[in-house]
């Protein structure tokens, strides 16, 4: 069996992740896609944690800028996450995975309150732990409520999920002649204005030295790879 490098990791998925060709909503293989490559590294004895954005159902973003409320929208984006993670949550433990939502925003019926100890003593017994609703407050995206809880855990790496296998210096789905970028440092990412996340989670990410590394969902055992040592995507350090 292949040895992990890591210990304690985050992921963050997109909501798109789950759509897969779809413009909207969930396609159901491609959540069993995803939640069999959560499990290949939850196989390997790696303690994993989960944030899933939302944008698949609702974006707050999006809806603030044709006249909706800001707060009231990211509200709605932060209920769209839950929507998102207890899917999630049902497929991997179809999959035998034992798995706990935890919601910045409580909700009783359907998930645990976010509480620290609670979510590192579970990932200790080898649970997924899924980070739902964000921050629990409007005007910070998923990918910093990610950043956040990979602090919160002392997770030692914090994997981006995406479409492409990395970042590029422009669109690679609309400029074919997007470079690939392999090693890059918070600040080159911050001052090239290079949309891999939002500001606030790349400053933060910086200023605790948290390593990020964006990589290819769809290509089939990546995740895997990467937790080995196998030098995949693209990599964000100090």
């Amino acid at each position: 069996m292949s040895h992990p490098r890591y210990n304690r990791v985050l992921l963050k998925l997109s909501g798109e992740a789950l759509m897969g060709d779809q413009g909207f909503g969930i396609r159901p293989d491609t959540i069993k896609y995803v939640a069999d490559e959560i499990r290949s590294i939850v196989d390997l004895g790696v303690q994993v944690a989960v944030v899933v954005g939302g944008g698949n159902i609702f974006r707050g973003i999006a809806a603030s800028s044709y006249g909706m409320d800001r707060t009231a929208a990211d509200h709605m984006g932060m209920l769209a996450t839950v929507i998102n993670s207890i899917a999630l949550q049902d497929t991997l433990e179809k999959k035998g995975v034992q798995t706990r939502i935890q919601s910045a925003i409580s909700m009783h019926s359907v998930a645990e309150p976010y509480i620290l100890r609670k979510a590192v003593r579970h990932l200790e017994k080898g649970r997924i732990v899924i980070f739902a609703a964000g921050t629990g407050n409007p005007y910070f995206t998923t990918d910093t409520a990610a950043v956040l809880r990979a602090q919160e855990i002392h997770a030692e790496i914090f994997l981006k999920a995406t479409k492409v296998n990395g970042v590029y210096d422009s669109d690679p789905e609309k400029n074919k002649d997007a470079k690939f970028i392999k090693k890059l440092t918070y600040m080159e990412v911050l001052e090239r204005q290079l949309h891999i996340m939002d500001t606030t989670a790349i400053s933060l990410a910086m200023d605790n030295q948290l390593p990020l590394s964006v990589l290819s969902l769809k290509e089939k055992g990546n995740m895997r790879k990467l937790i080995c040592g196998e030098d995949i995507g693209t990599w964000i350090t100090g």
